[in-house]
């Protein structure tokens, strides 16, 4: 079985060719006095009637039994045909004039970068077009640097699905809004966003496909006021805090990590009867603490959504003791604080970065833990090993889901937008209701019901709950 459609509206050149090889396919069919080819002229006509009405994309599916017309089982706009061949879509391309899209991975790295890379690269390639890689972020494009831009092929791309990291690399300090620029007294930040939109225009580039975080879709949207062309988001976090789609990938590989280091230190912490406190990522969402710290079996959770008391904390260590369980753990995300305490800032950063290092929380809350329950506390920070390494299962389909996506949004000319997961299927939502929002934990979520049904301790419960129970 044969299925051909074409994502652009027909020409009338197109249309006319089209129309004659229907007549002659027709009457080359119905010649013979059989009955199967008497059928054959009315389902090709009914097939090439679909193909010409707006608004109701099909394709045409050739079989033994003749020709049919069958609806094409997704969304396409009005005098739009979606691709049901990604052949047929490449050699229609051919009709128009090859596009050149660019891809960046900005932020801190994730699990999965690479799958996106890979299935957005494919995904284009099979549409004939051009592939190129941006360098550190943004960077390829505001350095003069021969290494700057590579170009993506099927070569390039082979074997990279399950490698964590990036090939084209990134920068935490790459805001084209912000960028460090060589002054009389050192580096200065200048806004070369001007810059980088004249770049990308006089290089020929059509679109970009920006890979990133809460950050990188925020400077993709003013990217996209200042001038750029077409802009395809592609949300990418270990903590989960995008908005507007259920999940990023990244995340799952991070709670594994972090689930895992949990059950090792399990064994520890009850061998010397301590208090373990562990940090986790998380800056204004607690995602990895709340998961990892169900299902990593930890007593305490304390997330940035959740202010927290250190007297129920205590209550639930002494409840512990009271049953035999002489030792606790205790998940933190960097960004958790107490009531009416600050976030412990760790580097503020300079002028080239808009937010500064979080770090210190499981420091202090074991001395403050070891001060009032006089047992030995200790802290460990998981840190960048949440988001090194390869990805999981999950998220290399999730990333190799968004690749395809983005590329199949430029093929039926959606728009700019960043393509996000909601309810299991991959939609396209616009910048401006991403940019500048954080998705945090809902504390009325099936998650957080189920930590405290299960006597987790989140430090803002109140005075006697654990001593009562």
């Amino acid at each position: 079985m044969i299925a051909c459609a074409c994502p652009y509206t027909l020409s009338p050149a197109l249309a006319t060719v089209m129309r004659r090889r229907s007549r002659r396919e027709a009457c080359r069919r119905a010649a013979p006095t059989t009955r199967r080819a008497r059928r054959c002229e009315p389902r090709f006509a009914e097939a090439f009637s679909f193909l010409q009405r707006a608004g109701a994309p099909s394709f045409v599916v050739g079989a033994k039994r003749g020709c049919h017309a069958r609806p094409a089982p997704f969304e396409a706009r009005a005098r739009k045909m979606s691709i049901a061949s990604p052949r047929m879509a490449r050699n229609a391309g051919r009709l128009m004039a090859a596009r050149k899209i660019a891809i960046s991975t900005g932020g801190g790295d994730a699990p999965g970068l690479n799958a996106v890379i890979r299935a957005a690269t494919l995904g284009a390639l099979e549409r004939g077009w051009e592939v190129w890689g941006i360098r550190q972020g943004y960077r390829g494009l505001l350095e003069d640097s021969p290494d700057g831009l590579i170009r993506l092929d099927r070569e390039r791309v082979r074997g990279i699905a399950h490698l964590g990291g990036t090939i084209l690399g990134t920068a935490n300090r790459g805001d084209p809004f912000h960028y460090p620029t060589p002054g009389e007294h050192g580096l200065v930040p200048r806004d070369r966003s001007e810059d980088l939109v004249k770049r990308f225009r006089a290089l020929g580039f059509d679109a970009l496909i920006s890979v990133g975080g809460d950050g990188s879709m925020r400077i993709a949207h003013e990217l996209l006021q200042r001038g750029l062309p077409l802009v395809i988001g592609v949300p990418k976090t270990i903590d989960n805090d995008v908005c507007c789609t259920d999940l990023t990938f990244g995340f799952d590989t991070a709670v594994s990590i972090a689930t895992e280091a949990l059950d090792r230190l399990h064994t520890t912490t009850e061998a010397h009867e301590r208090i373990m406190v562990v940090e986790v990522m998380g800056r204004h969402a607690g995602w990895i603490a709340l998961n990892a710290g169900i299902a990593g079996g930890a007593d305490v959770i304390l997330m940035p959504e959740i202010p927290f008391r250190y007297e129920p904390i205590a209550e639930k260590i002494r409840l512990r003791e009271s049953r035999g369980r002489r030792f606790s753990i205790v998940v933190a995300a960097e960004g958790a604080h107490s009531q009416g305490g600050e976030l412990i800032i760790k580097d503020a950063g300079d002028a080239f970065r808009r937010t500064a290092v979080l770090g210190g929380v499981a420091e202090r809350v074991a001395k403050e833990l070891a001060a009032r329950t006089g047992k030995e506390a200790r802290s460990m920070v998981l840190g960048h090993l949440q988001r090194g390494g390869g990805p999981t299962t999950a998220d290399r389909l999730l990333a190799l889901r968004f690749g395809a996506a983005a590329a199949r949004c430029l093929v039926e000319d959606c728009g700019s937008g960043m393509v996000a997961l909601r309810a299991n299927r991959i939609e396209l939502v616009p910048l401006d209701e991403v940019a500048g929002k954080t998705k945090t934990v809902p504390l009325d979520s099936d998650t957080v019901v189920t930590a405290r049904e299960m006597g987790l301790c989140f430090g803002d419960e109140p005075p006697g709950h654990f001593a009562a129970t």
